[in-house]
């Protein structure tokens, strides 16, 4: 196994305005070469937390057997590399589902695509992604690296393209990375990985008011943490968005080590933005991560509170 999941930070993030620092993010058991975030501290005791998961979530406007379905169908697909002809598959048909989807490619990637869609409203735009490709390893089906925060991004997709818009809406783009994993290890992560996210944020450089990044959201048990440089101010109304729908104990307090990731290259360009990613993660690259490995009511978490949080952020 690798000894880290996604390289060091570019200190042009170091050098924006933003939360949290810079750094690299180490699996169980490697060698940091940065200073580790301090350890978390849960927001309650852990029989409340328990109690919580077990009971229904206070609000029920993202249907997470339909999400549950999406990973699934991805999942049975096998692997889906970028450039592969099963990704150019999936790509087609999480276009035509998504409202208005469509193509945008990646400028020296020939054969990459971004999938795209949007529920129209007034701008700068709120953007909810995730990677819908896999690591090109054998036998790796990515059922939480990739397929989940796809899922999720498309359940969210319908959720709100079929709710009432109001008159403050902002508009929310819905954005499907291509090429998010690293083609050579021997590299740093952001030289060959990332190659989906740096296009689009370059391209829609000063369109955006906020990224939401779904990556490992439907583990068992989901505990996801601030991401070390996921913006704190967004990270806090998630946390609030939570609490609201009953999904507190999903989002508990404490910071994660920081991880370089879709994220970044919308950092760099000064656009708050968090990673939801559920780590260290035990089937990362590994061919364990399959259907076992996930759950439906980690996605119906993830996506109630994103639904929430979504919906404040057409205030201000």
């Amino acid at each position: 196994m690798p000894t880290r999941r996604r390289g060091l930070l570019a200190a042009a993030v170091t050098a924006a305005t933003i939360a949290g620092c810079g750094g690299g993010d180490e699996p169980a058991g490697a060698t940091a070469t940065t200073t580790p975030a301090p350890a978390a501290t849960a927001s309650a005791p852990a029989d409340e937390a328990q109690a919580a998961d077990a009971g229904a979530l206070r609000r029920d406007r993202f249907d997470s057997a339909r999400a549950w379905k999406e990973l699934t169908r991805q999942v049975e697909l096998g692997p889906r590399p970028a450039g592969s002809d099963v990704l150019r598959g999936l790509a087609g048909r999480l276009r035509d589902e998504l409202p208005r989807g469509r193509f945008e490619r990646v400028p020296g990637h020939p054969g990459l695509r971004n999938v795209v869609g949007k529920v129209r409203g007034s701008k700068p735009a709120i953007v909810v992604a995730a990677h819908y490709d896999t690591k090109d390893l054998p036998g790796f089906v990515g059922a939480n690296d990739g397929a989940a925060g796809t899922a999720v991004v498309m359940e969210l997709a319908a959720a709100l393209d079929r709710a009432p818009r109001p008159k403050d809406a902002r508009e929310v783009r819905f954005v499907l990375f291509d090429g998010e994993e690293a083609t050579d290890d021997s590299r740093p992560f952001e030289e060959t990985g990332i190659r989906g996210s740096k296009a689009y944020a370059k391209r829609h450089d000063g369109e955006l008011k906020a990224l939401i990044l779904l990556d490992f959201v439907g583990a068992k048990g989901l505990r996801i943490q601030r991401e070390a440089l996921s913006d704190e101010g967004l990270w806090r109304r998630l946390r609030a968005a939570a609490a609201r729908v009953g999904a507190e104990s999903a989002f508990p307090g404490g910071v994660g080590q920081p991880i370089t990731d879709d994220h970044v290259p919308f950092l760099e360009r000064g656009v708050p933005a968090i990673d939801l990613i559920q780590w260290p993660y035990d089937c990362w690259h590994q061919p364990c991560d399959d259907l076992t490995q996930v759950e439906e009511r980690s996605l119906d978490l993830t996506g109630e509170t994103v639904y929430e949080l979504i919906r404040t952020l057409r205030k201000k």
